[in-house]
């Protein structure tokens, strides 16, 4: 009986003892509630939160926001701390639902198959010569590596235009396939989308899946990107150096990924090395012929922002498309430019096709708006391509780059 008695007295001091200890959790503000639910990540819709309650201030969200929407150009703005909205804004006519395009943000999307495919066995390593995966680099070409594409320093060809003549012909990956070497290796920095064209060919080779698929598999399905339209060519070649189609709050999520070190609700989707080694500076100092601001650049990511006060990486597009990455204080800062989709994935430039091989690109975007205006093409109709009109072409938010950074670093102090 004695036995009994101190064997009930011992369980009823232990379960007092457990009772204790989690009310004290759920008292004491700095308890570890965060740790037995995890971080947050949006299920189908962002969960909102108040900018006070993340350590935020309004008027500096504000500044950031006016910054961005001083550019008639901006369609959309989202911010992002901690896995929560705490911001968002749209231009008048735009919602949440209004896609963008992506442009060259998808050389950041597409470039992060490479790392999944290393982790799974696919691709042994960033070093491997392209040679390997295309067996036509095996001219001057093959001592070209994946790295060399993803960093920029190929020594691919590198014309006047610079190749954004491909993004006109019904065959782009024939397009790249047929561009020759030019100079050495890791010589010099030169922003080339055959590199990121080469791309396709490389996953299907190395997965025996189209590159657009395993995006979708891979990673846009496990973190909620769904709503999205990824565009391929009239030979049906993803486009792997630009042109992926959604919202704002959609490209943040993707944000959202690398700003989480690779890893999704649990799930390391990239593994963490991946992306430690992609946001780590290769390239700095580099010029721009709209921003008046040192960038550097490493496997296909930018790097608006590498010093003691932060560190900030983006994915960019022309004409003014970024998701903006701050890794060490959780925040992504998505902005868009305004976008008129014409539906339809796969390019098809109905009668332009005719008019294509004409001028530089500027001349053929310019053309295509005149023809539309006097209505011998409809635009929204006669084709299916991504474009962007002169109301999506950004300056001042180009002006403003540096201020517009400053504001975002400012967020965080």
């Amino acid at each position: 009986m004695i036995r009994l008695t101190k064997i009930i007295y011992i369980f009823l001091s232990v379960l007092f003892f457990s009772i204790n200890s989690l009310a004290e959790q759920h008292t004491d503000p700095s308890s570890t509630v965060s740790a037995n639910f995890g971080p947050e990540y949006p299920e189908q819709q962002w969960r909102l939160q108040s900018p006070a309650e993340l350590g935020l201030a309004d008027e500096k969200i504000n500044r950031l926001f006016d910054l961005s929407f001083a550019d008639s150009a901006t369609q959309a703005v989202v911010l992002i701390k901690d896995g929560f909205l705490v911001g968002e804004r749209y231009a008048d006519g735009y919602e949440e639902s209004s896609y963008g395009t992506s442009w060259s943000m998808a050389k950041s999307f597409y470039a992060s198959l490479i790392g999944i495919s290393i982790d799974r066995g696919e691709i042994a390593s960033l070093d491997d010569k392209v040679a390997k995966y295309l067996d036509y680099f095996s001219d001057q070409r093959a001592e070209i590596s994946i790295r060399d594409l993803l960093d920029m320093t190929s020594g691919l060809e590198m014309p006047d235009h610079k190749h954004e003549k491909m993004f006109f012909s019904s065959d782009h990956l024939a397009y790249a396939r047929a561009v020759g070497f030019e100079k050495p290796t890791q010589e010099k920095f030169e922003y080339n989308n055959v590199n990121s064209m080469l791309l396709a060919e490389i996953l299907e080779n190395a997965t025996g899946q189209k590159a657009d698929m395993l995006l979708r598999q891979r990673i846009f399905d496990k973190i909620g990107l769904t709503d999205v339209t990824l565009w391929r060519d009239s030979a049906g070649n993803p486009l792997t150096y630009c042109c992926v189609d959604t919202t704002a709050r959609q490209y943040s999520r993707f944000g959202l990924l690398f700003a989480r070190s690779g890893n999704w609700g649990g799930e390391q989707i990239i593994s963490e090395d991946y992306v430690n080694e992609t946001f780590s500076e290769v390239w700095t100092g580099l010029e721009s012929s709209t921003i008046e601001q040192d960038r550097g650049y490493s496997l296909h990511w930018w790097i608006s922002r590498h010093d003691d006060e932060a560190v900030i990486f983006n994915a960019s597009g022309k004409f003014g498309q970024y998701i903006f990455v701050d890794r060490e204080n959780d925040i992504v800062f998505t902005r868009i430019t305004k976008y008129h989709p014409t539906g339809g994935s796969v390019q098809d430039w109905g009668p332009l096709r005719y008019v294509n091989w004409l001028g530089s690109v500027d001349f053929r975007r310019k053309a295509a708006v005149w023809l539309d205006s006097i209505g011998l093409i409809e635009l929204n109709s006669s084709i299916k391509t991504p474009g962007t009109y002169e109301d999506g072409t950004s300056q001042e938010f180009f002006e403003n780059y540096s201020d517009i950074i400053d504001a975002l670093v400012d967020l965080s102090k």
